[in-house]
């Protein structure tokens, strides 16, 4: 019977070109599925087939839980307690086992059994297919469809499957079967039927790989495509920059007579696409994403990472584009976010943020207004520029002379010194367990004290919004403190 295991094994190996471990564990789960016939309850079995003989030995398991409480289906579970009857070093978690007859080979259901290696098989040999896909780092898949399921297209591309999925499909895109399609690898998602490649025409890693196909001198290194943004089938811009100064990377990515631009073009359904020159500097590589548009000033905030964009009035509706299109996709291509406004919407911006950091001057260093709006125009922001900024920068300040800088310096250490002592008693009256949430840090813990966040419960009452509004916080790191303090409500 050895000897007929082992001719089986090596017989399907070579026919399917799998590992012979493969097979042997296939077999396994037969014979396994085969011997739980004979429990008229869904037992656990285990058979083991011997690598180099063909023997194989088949076993009832049960795995081993705390107590006889703990155990809920009895048919795979059994007590430490009883456990350790059988084998005094047995531990938690692990399993216990009893031999069993071993079925007969010749007796199994061939068909069921058969079925169960050929499956195994299968996914062993599109594992093997996949594995080999992905090593060769090709992203960009091009293949025809071979089915649509509800909406879905299936692209076969050699002995590769893919999924296109609707909502990955380019807006307005008529796809059929038989169609030839190219599509770019976003993922691979692994399910219990096994991996599958899921593409994308719609990302903008496809744009990026479409020009590496069309711009030979990508390729070589010559020119690197930097980002790419799109409103998939409508418009789109690329980031391009030259490694070498005799290239030109927008017309070398344009092409003669537009070919290799509007090659890509037609690939993705006529998306216009504006090719932008790329720069280190972000404010220029702003004004080159926003061309046409003409760009009057650019305030940049790092702290925010975001740029407050001043245009005239003639330029405004083209800088902002349709819909809001030019703005977000300039934004998307360079990482900041971008807000356009007119002179007058500049000014009175600035008239407003000048009027509250006065507002702060006054209350906090108690001065009249003469005093606060010198410092708000020479461009003091905060208290603690006031304390620190270096002395003999300030006393340059005409308006002011070194007596009331000196006592403006004071006054500002003062009150950051008080305000520090307040923030440190109200993060001590806060309750233990806020302090010590997990995610929690002194920052943001003496931010939420300061706003009357004192407990737990506190902060679990708060919505997303609430949070972000309130201190300075990311959407994601709000939603995890938020869940981790509502975690008492579900236990």
């Amino acid at each position: 019977m050895s000897r007929e295991v082992l001719l089986l094994v090596d017989a399907l190996a070579r026919e399917k070109n799998v590992e012979r471990d493969v097979v042997f564990t296939a077999l396994e789960l037969a014979l396994g599925s085969a011997t739980k016939k004979q429990f008229r309850e869904d037992a656990g079995v285990r058979v083991a087939i011997d690598r180099e003989t063909g023997n194989y030995q088949s076993f009832r398991r049960w795995q081993v839980v705390e107590n006889r409480d703990a155990v809920v289906d009895p048919a795979h579970q059994v007590s430490l307690d009883e456990a350790q009857k059988i084998n005094d070093k047995i531990q938690l978690e692990e399993f216990i086992e009893k031999e069993l007859e071993p079925i007969e080979f010749g007796r199994i259901g061939a068909q069921a059994a058969k079925q169960v290696i050929f499956q195994k098989i299968r996914d062993a040999e599109r594992e093997q297919i996949l594995n080999d896909f992905l090593e060769r780092e090709e992203y960009m898949v091009t293949g025809t469809i071979k089915r649509m399921e509800r909406g879905n297209a299936i692209i076969e591309s050699g002995k590769i499957e893919a999924a296109l999925p609707r909502e990955q499909m380019i807006p307005k895109e008529n796809l059929r079967v038989g169609d030839r399609v190219r599509a770019y690898l976003s993922k691979v998602d692994r399910t219990v039927r096994g991996p599958q490649l899921i593409l994308s025409r719609i990302d903008s890693d496809f744009l990026m790989k479409l020009f590496e196909l069309e711009v030979p001198e990508i390729e070589e290194g010559m020119l690197d495509v930097k980002s790419a943004a799109r409103d998939p089938g409508s418009r789109a811009k690329i980031a391009v920059k030259s490694n070498d100064q005799r290239i030109d990377p927008i017309g070398t990515c344009v092409g003669m007579r537009g070919s290799r631009v509007q090659a890509v073009t037609s690939e993705l359904a006529g998306e216009r696409i504006d090719i932008i020159l790329w720069s280190d500097d972000p404010a220029t590589f702003v004004i080159n994403a926003l061309a046409p548009a003409e760009i009057t000033s650019i305030v940049v905030d790092e702290e925010k990472h975001c740029m407050d964009i001043v245009v005239d009035e003639e330029n405004l509706a083209q800088a902002i584009g349709r819909g809001g299109q030019n703005v977000r996709l300039a934004s998307d291509l360079t990482g900041w976010e971008l807000n356009i406004m007119s002179m007058e919407e500049s000014l009175a911006k600035n008239e407003e943020e000048i009027l509250a950091i006065r507002e702060v001057f006054m209350e906090k260093l108690d001065v009249d207004e003469e005093v606060a709006d010198i410092l708000a125009q020479e461009g003091f922001t905060t208290l603690e520029e006031v304390a620190y900024v270096p002395l003999n920068e300030m006393i340059e300040i005409e308006s002011l002379d070194e007596e009331t800088v000196t006592e403006l310096r004071n006054r500002a250490r003062n009150m950051l010194l008080t305000e520090a002592i307040v923030s440190e008693e109200n993060v001590e009256n806060m309750d233990e367990d806020l302090r010590s949430l997990e995610g929690m840090d002194n920052a943001t813990a003496r931010e939420l004290a300061s706003k009357g966040i004192k407990t737990q419960e506190d902060l679990a009452d708060l919505s997303v919004d609430d949070l972000v509004e309130m201190i300075e916080i990311d959407v994601e790191r709000a939603k995890e403190l938020i869940m981790t303090a509502r975690e008492p409500w579900f236990t």
